[in-house]
């Protein structure tokens, strides 16, 4: 289907691709993983004829046609949405095209070409085009009244639906996305989720969202020291079983066949848990590819993320008493009462972001509620994650001097313990001297988890926390916030994150607060709870 031949790519002295040969074939959906850096975007980029390689070829089977996730969200302004959608089918919307403008200017010479253009179109299933536009809009959220509005005119999370729909649009052969979850809400990545895994032709993504990796992915595709190798499984099954092999490369002493066992039932029992997920048919069918010839060791280095608390919290946690709050006459959030326990650790999210970053600004006294009020137990102590965290930044400190303003005793102010806190944090060496204005959004928010790990705080707020993080460190940090023992108030676009860390779900809309002790999946799934979101919002 698509083939990738000898490719190399080379910036300046700096080799990305070295040699790679790959396939991809119909029928699977490959999930482009790689440390920052690796080349995720760049390779997308050369598959869909953006960026020419160095050397080598990209092959895409005669007759197939590919479709890509278009970044660029102001191309289509002048075009309507439904206008925008029809054009990911590039040669169904030009034979339309010169079909709409030989009708326009009609005469009888121009008989015989429309007929050509019009058993064209009928072979494309054109005459449905527009419905199934339509549709496929209707689906991502974009309501009928939006269809004939210019995209100029749309908001720019509005776009990147229609963007999305554009891509899905006439069934391509191969479909390539880069991060197509972005300014998304949980419904319509579920809704995609259930599209791509159902889906017949051939899928490359990159996404740093692992519960959409895990629900779409036949396998894995690995960038590491120049190559791409393909795993088969999803994103879990990569993580956990190059853990395992990891692991065994260590344990000089352990018989191979012992291994080889081990192995073995590890792939038994992930299969198992797929079976018994509630996972689309075509994506179990993986399960019969796994191998434990495939199971390598990783090279990926994963920060050492571990939240511990100076001391421990009573039972009394957070009282919040009718709290409310506007921004520009727009009511974010109002009536929102909680009483917060020990151990308590609650997924807080809204329709509206505005709502959830104004909820941790207040509980932060960084901004003022409209009404209510709210108390801390007195045996806590809180550290916050912000959204927006530039303001911590803007000083030429390096990374030792900036991380040491939060050390509490002489030992942590000490240069040997400071760097060893940021080489876990994979700040090394030379980068520990670095200062905080010429690091990237994930760098900044590395700097910032450390600056917690020093706080030991009992109760965590975090504010989108995986924002610019890549998946090693997504991963890192969910496996610490579930082990931690303290509290945390969160808010998150990372299904996999909100779904394995909380068990109290907060939900603050402007007609008051749904708060449910249950996970994250129940309380989506839930259809009571759904009928009650809709007249919170309505």
């Amino acid at each position: 289907m698509l083939t990738v031949s000898n490719l190399s790519v080379q910036f300046g002295k700096r080799i990305l691709f070295d040699e790679v040969n790959v396939t991809f074939t119909q029928g699977n959906c490959y999930g482009i993983i790689g440390a920052n850096g690796a080349g995720k975007s760049t390779f997308l980029k050369i598959l869909s004829g953006d960026i020419d390689p160095t050397s080598g070829r990209v092959i895409l089977e005669p007759g197939k046609r590919m479709s890509v996730l278009n970044q660029n969200h102001n191309m289509f302004d002048e075009y309507t949405v439904l206008e925008t959608v029809l054009m990911g089918n590039k040669t169904l919307f030009a034979v339309k095209k010169e079909m709409d403008d030989l009708y326009a200017d009609y005469s009888d010479d121009k008989v015989d070409r429309i007929g050509e253009l019009q058993v064209q179109f009928e072979e494309m299933n054109g005459w449905n085009a527009d419905s199934d536009a339509a549709t496929m809009l209707s689906n991502l959220g974009i309501g009928a009244d939006y269809h004939y509005t210019p995209m100029g005119e749309m908001e720019g999370k509005l776009k990147v639906r229609v963007l999305l729909a554009q891509a899905l649009f006439g069934n391509p052969d191969v479909l390539i996305m880069d991060e197509p979850t972005n300014d998304l809400d949980f419904e319509t990545i579920g809704w995609l989720e259930n599209f791509l895994a159902n889906y017949e032709n051939t899928v490359l993504v990159v996404s740093h969202d692992r519960h959409f990796l895990d629900s779409v992915c036949t396998h894995v595709s690995d960038i590491d020291f120049g190559k791409i190798n393909h795993y088969s499984g999803n994103y879990t099954f990569w993580y956990e079983s190059s853990q395992l092999a990891a692991k065994q490369k260590a344990q000089q002493n352990k018989k191979a066949e012992e291994k080889k066992a081990e192995l073995e039932e590890f792939i038994r029992r992930f299969s198992a848990n797929v079976a018994k997920s509630k996972q689309a048919t075509s994506r179990k069918k993986m399960i019969e590819k796994l191998n434990i010839g495939e199971i390598k060791p990783s090279s990926r280095r994963y920060p050492a993320i571990i939240f511990d608390q100076e001391r421990e919290a009573g039972d009394q946690i957070l009282n919040v008493q009718g709290l409310a709050a506007s921004v520009e006459g727009d009511v974010l959030f109002k009536d929102v009462d909680l009483n917060m326990a020990k151990g308590d650790k609650v997924v807080v999210f809204s329709k509206d972001s505005r709502a959830t970053t104004a909820f941790y600004e207040i509980l932060n006294g960084n901004m003022t509620a409209d009404a209510g009020t709210f108390d801390w137990g007195i045996t806590t102590n809180q550290s916050y994650l912000p959204g927006d965290n530039h303001s911590f930044f803007e000083n030429d400190l390096t990374l030792v001097d900036w991380l040491r303003q939060w050390a509490k005793t002489e030992e942590e102010r000490d240069e040997v313990y400071v760097r060893g806190f940021l080489g876990k944090m994979i700040f090394s060496g030379e980068e520990a001297l670095k200062t905080g204005r010429v690091l990237s959004g994930g760098e900044k928010v590395r700097c910032m988890l450390s600056r917690m790990m020093m706080l030991r705080a009992n109760v965590l707020m975090l504010d989108e926390p995986t924002n610019h993080l890549d998946l090693e460190s997504i991963t890192a940090f969910n496996n610490s916030l579930k082990n931690f023992k303290g509290s945390v108030l969160f808010t998150t676009h990372d299904h996999e994150f909100a779904q394995t860390v909380a068990n109290r779900v907060l939900e603050i809309t402007p007609k008051g607060v749904i708060d449910r002790y249950m996970t994250f999946d129940e309380y989506l799934e839930d259809e009571k709870i759904q009928e009650l979101r809709k007249k919170m919002y309505s």
